[in-house]
């Protein structure tokens, strides 16, 4: 376990995500910080904190999950608890940024909710993000504060390298995850494909074409998130119709609303591979998903934050 000065840094969480804001605070040496997160009887969030802060650095730990706009309200309100307390610096966690998805106009007259949240935060009085795997790279600019964005590949990675599959492939979804498939290509030493498909409305996909040989080979298909599990369940019965052995899937953020469970349960995908970012309650827990723990990365992230060391080299 690392230890920190405990006498500066205090470590909070919101609602969204205890379980990984204890293991987080457990990795860094510290106990989390005593604060109450709840509501007034209209249904307004309502935050105490219970220790002073003064002069200290904080840590705000708040996935921007289900339900969404509660877990967004709660972060802000904290960040004005601290802010009014005098807490020297607000560091913010946001494991999994909600919003993301919206991150430019492809029709007119659309909103651009990922800079209208980041907006938000930082009007709020953070002094700095730390998140992982934002949906578009871009909204690190969409901030006038320091940002520091984690990568799930190392941990996805590294998982697979352990399980020593020989014949594998690294699959992207769509066009726009190419960067990232590749980046687990080179970790597992393996050639990538491409799916070419099209969305002619938001969580609908419709495969098109692979891009790259994937027969006789394991394909491991890497997304930053898993929404509804349709695009993932038709690639990974697009892959196997062009004569993949088998298909595993992984992702950073396991969103799976709606039907998710249900089309990755009855998928073809053999594992699918997820961090825990975003919480999966029992009802969403199945054989074939395996959840790996963000918080060593984000712990060791924050000792370095703290400690002013560099971020990057987290990313060897």
């Amino acid at each position: 376990m690392s230890t920190v000065r405990q006498t500066r840094l205090h470590v909070f969480s919101c609602n969204s995500n205890p379980e990984l804001a204890k293991a987080i605070a457990d990795h860094i040496g510290v106990p989390l910080g005593d604060a109450e997160v709840g509501k007034f009887s209209d249904g307004e969030i309502h935050v105490k904190l219970n220790e002073s802060v003064r002069g200290s650095d904080v840590y705000v730990i708040q996935s921007t999950c289900h339900p969404v706009n509660q877990h967004l309200m709660e972060l802000l309100v904290m960040v004005d608890a601290l802010k009014r307390a005098s807490a020297r610096t607000i560091n913010v966690v946001i494991p999994y940024y909600g919003y993301a998805r919206q991150d430019r106009k492809t029709r007119a007259r659309d909103p651009i909710t990922s800079k209208l949240v980041a907006n938000l935060i930082e009007t709020a009085g953070t002094d700095r993000v730390i998140t992982m795997d934002l949906h578009a790279q871009q909204i690190q600019g969409f901030f006038d504060i320091p940002v520091d964005h984690l990568l799930g590949v190392p941990i996805l990675g590294e998982y697979f390298k352990k399980k020593n599959l020989d014949d594998v492939v690294v699959v992207s979804p769509d066009h726009g995850g190419v960067i990232r498939a590749r980046k687990l290509a080179e970790r597992l030493e393996s050639p990538i494909a491409i799916i070419d498909k099209r969305r002619p409305e938001p969580n609908v996909a419709e495969v098109m074409n692979i891009i790259g040989d994937v027969k006789g080979r394991r394909a491991i298909i890497i997304d930053d998130i898993i929404d509804t599990a349709g695009t993932i369940t038709l690639a990974a019965n697009a892959l196997l119709d062009y004569g993949a052995k088998e298909v595993y899937a992984c992702c950073t953020h396991p969103v799976f609303s709606g039907p998710a469970i249900q089309r990755i349960k009855e998928s073809k995908i053999k594992e699918m591979v997820v961090t825990n970012t975003i919480p999966l309650g029992e009802e969403k827990q199945l054989d074939k998903i395996k959840i790996l723990s963000v918080a060593p990365l984000i712990g060791e992230a924050i000792i370095r934050v703290h400690e002013e060391l560099s971020v990057s080299k987290l990313f060897d």
